[in-house]
Parts: structure tokens; sequence; C-alpha cells
């Protein structure tokens, strides 16, 4: 794991298959990069997973992310029908908190 992922915790990811894993690694690791510029000193990062509404074809995930900075927390949610989109709009608003 390369030191951008090094401090990411994830949490409801197991039944995530793999290729979508290496898109959600990605997504991540950019976001941790950004953060890791913004932030004083990142304790850990901690992402959590919530499929709601699962249903065939129309399923909605919840993404809960939360950032410890120099003893801080930043917290943030996002719900989307695209697992990526909700990964990526969590992580958006940590980083736009820290900016």
């Amino acid at each position: 794991m390369n030191d951008a992922l090094s401090n990411v915790q994830l949490a409801g990811f197991r039944d995530v298959d793999s290729s979508s894993m290496d898109v959600l690694r990605k997504v991540i690791s950019t976001h941790s990069k950004r953060l890791s510029e913004l932030a004083k000193k990142i304790d850990a990062i901690h992402i959590t997973l919530k499929p709601i509404h699962e249903r065939e074809k129309s399923e909605k995930y919840e993404v809960h992310a939360k950032i410890i900075d120099n003893g801080k927390a930043y917290v943030s949610k996002a719900t989307d029908r695209s697992l990526f989109t909700a990964v990526d709009d969590a992580l958006k608003k940590l980083v736009n908190e820290l900016d």
C-alpha cells in the first residue's frame, strides 16, 4: 500500500468487487494526498460505507468520512447511487473543510 493510503481505514467495503476497489483506491489516494497537504497532522482517515435501498439496479450508497487532524475531528457524509461518486463527494467535503 502506498503512503497516501497508509493511514486510511475502510469499513463496510467487504462486499465491493476488486475492480471497483481498484478505482476507489485511486479516488481515495488522490484525496488523501490533498488532505495530507492541507492538514497539520493526520492521525487517521476513516471511510465507512453503508449500503441503503439495496434493490437490484437502484442501490444507494451512504459514505461517512472522518479525518482526525492534530486531534480535531472533521466529518462528512454523502449519499449517491454511484459508490464512486459517494466516496468522492464525502472526501471532497473534507478537503473543503480543511481548505
